[in-house]
């Protein structure tokens, strides 16, 4: 195919500032990049074990003192746990960086333009990860000691990483959730970097049944139970279903770790109670037969 003349005019005119952009491309790397040398490498490695160290000293640290202190201050050491390490994150990628690199105004411009288009097609999931774990932090959405649920997952925050945090659920599993989740999924928290964290422990019997009589069985259970802080309420709320009635007995341990054993103790002390006072429990074949049933 043949160029006009006013075609080849233009082609000629601009190539200087296509040879120049080439030129310019070719020499990015050299202008931003450093002298690499065997001291440089020695020292990075020497500062990645640093911090890799300090990491796990402060996690070491703050688990120790946390289940030395008193109760109430518990929390508030774990939850400081990932703001230490994005802190040292921080510093060891800032120090890597300017070893490594000219970090000039133009050259971090065009090293950070880069970056974030070679991140957004390759890494987009971790980024958005990572982007969502600073969202989270600040936000609160879930913290070290909180007890959430997401998707079908619930259990004890026990650690906050850079990408995902890390549940223990009542099985005693660990399971990682990546922080993303936040952008598509509910998150229920159930105490919210506080202490306590509510209890529902459900009961059911016949309708016939004396209702005062559960009631104030249920209220007893949980005041005499070691587990209970007295300082929050505690509600009985009733349910009535086709194949009898239930009773919700809501109360808080004095610390949400004791949720099921709190639970267990509760339910232990009411079904003594009520085995004495003899009370009509619901037949069995109306509760097969009620898919509604909880």
């Amino acid at each position: 195919m043949s160029l006009s003349g006013f075609e080849l005019i233009s082609f000629v005119q601009t190539m200087p500032a296509l040879l120049a952009q080439i030129e310019a491309s070719e020499i990015l790397p050299q202008r931003v990049l450093a002298n690499i040398t065997l001291q440089k490498i020695f020292r990075s490695l020497v500062v990645i074990l640093i911090a890799y160290g300090s990491i796990f000293v402060i996690q070491s640290l703050t688990s120790w003192i946390s289940e030395r202190v008193p109760r109430r201050f518990r929390l508030l050491i774990k939850q400081s746990l990932p703001f230490l390490k994005g802190l040292i994150l921080i510093l060891t990628v800032s120090y890597l960086l300017n070893l490594f690199l000219n970090l000039s105004q133009e050259n971090l411009l065009a090293l950070t333009g880069t970056i974030a288009i070679a991140l957004g097609f390759a890494f987009k999931d971790y980024v958005s990860s990572i982007i969502a774990g600073v969202v989270a932090l600040f936000e609160a959405t879930y913290r070290v000691g909180d007890r959430i649920q997401i998707e079908d997952h619930y259990g004890e925050v026990v650690d906050y990483g850079l990408r995902e945090i890390r549940i223990q659920t009542p099985d005693d599993n660990i399971v990682s959730i990546p922080h993303n989740k936040i952008w598509t999924e509910a998150v229920s928290n159930a105490n919210s970097g506080q202490l306590e964290a509510q209890v529902l422990t459900n009961f059911y019997f016949a309708h016939t049944v004396d209702a005062e009589q559960v009631i104030q069985i249920l209220y007893q259970a949980a005041y005499s139970s070691k587990y209970t802080q007295l300082k929050l309420p505690i509600l009985v709320v009733m349910q009535e279903q086709l194949w009898g009635t239930q009773f919700k007995l809501r109360s808080y341990p004095m610390d949400a770790r004791d949720e099921f054993i709190y639970k267990t103790d509760l339910i232990r002390r009411a079904k003594q109670a009520f085995a004495r006072q003899n009370l009509p429990y619901p037949r069995l074949s109306g509760i097969q037969n009620n898919d509604s049933c909880p």
